[in-house]
């Protein structure tokens, strides 16, 4: 009980920490800005993007209702979005470790009489709690305001092909895609937290961790057969599960392979941040 507790103050202390520091809202006032603006110049567009990006097959089909409305701006959004935002998450993430560095409190940090897990588990769970923060933000935000200002209906995919979503049925698919992408940003930020372990300023772990997602990115895109046996195995290829949400039907399987082979990199990445932190010498 006294371990928990103390537990609980420690990630208290650390949750306050993180959240008085500036830099910590800086994707909250960056998606802040970029949503509603884009939101509203597509409302004033009148849907001119959607007839667009429907020009090669406009003849083929007869739209009936409220077909550019706010689910379809919604998943555009994140679409749109989800390149930059793991640059966002990696500048709270790169920052829990290596901030105490450069701060240079790393030394008045770990000679306190608190196991040094316990520190490094309040500092993960903390960017952890960041991250659902963060992308429950940018759901609300994006869903939310668009629904308000486009309004309601049916749901038209541009994925591979054109899907058409029935309207009754694509409440729970944003959910459950949200869901999956708080995972994926998770595993950037464990990706980040393990930079943050093993060096001491803070920009290291941001380019460090987009240095590898570019990479591994590129990797997973481009049509070369070389890459084809190890695609599977990237977590990049694995990120964009929350986009087979808006499949049909939903590839529950290819979902689950892919929440898996997140959960493997997370436990390494935090596993192996964990082995540093707790090795760390900070009395030479």
């Amino acid at each position: 009980m006294k371990s928990a507790m103390e537990f609980l103050r420690l990630l208290r202390i650390e949750i306050i920490k993180t959240f008085l520091k500036k830099r910590t809202y800086l994707g909250f006032l960056i998606i802040l800005l970029i949503v509603p603006l884009v939101e509203i110049a597509l409302k004033l567009e009148g849907g001119r993007f959607l007839r667009m990006a429907m020009r090669g097959v406009a003849q083929d089909f007869i739209l009936l209702g409220n077909v550019f409305n706010g689910w379809f701006v919604s998943h555009q959004i994140m679409n749109s979005l989800w390149i930059q935002i793991p640059i966002l998450i990696s500048f709270v993430a790169g920052d829990q470790l290596a901030g105490e560095a450069t701060g240079g409190t790393y030394r008045l940090l770990l000679i306190r009489p608190v196991s040094r897990t316990k520190i490094f588990l309040a500092k993960y769970f903390t960017t952890v709690l960041y991250v659902l923060l963060f992308v429950t933000f940018l759901g609300v935000l994006s869903v939310g305001l668009a629904l308000l200002l486009l309004g309601s209906g049916d749901m038209i995919v541009l994925q591979q092909g054109i899907l058409v979503l029935a309207e009754s049925d694509v409440a729970w698919r944003f959910v459950m895609a949200y869901i999956l992408a708080a995972w994926s940003m998770i595993t950037v930020a464990s990706i980040g937290f393990l930079f943050s372990s093993f060096v001491e300023n803070a920009i290291g772990p941001i380019v460090g961790t987009m240095g590898v997602i570019i990479v591994l990115t590129i990797i997973t895109v481009i049509p070369v057969e070389t890459f084809s046996g190890i695609r599977g195995y990237l977590f990049t290829y694995h990120m964009a599960a929350w986009q087979k949400m808006f499949a049909d039907p939903v590839p529950w399987n290819d979902i689950r392979m892919s929440v898996l082979n997140l959960a493997g990199y997370i436990v390494g990445a935090v596993a192996a941040a964990w082995v540093i932190f707790v090795r760390k010498d900070v009395l030479t």
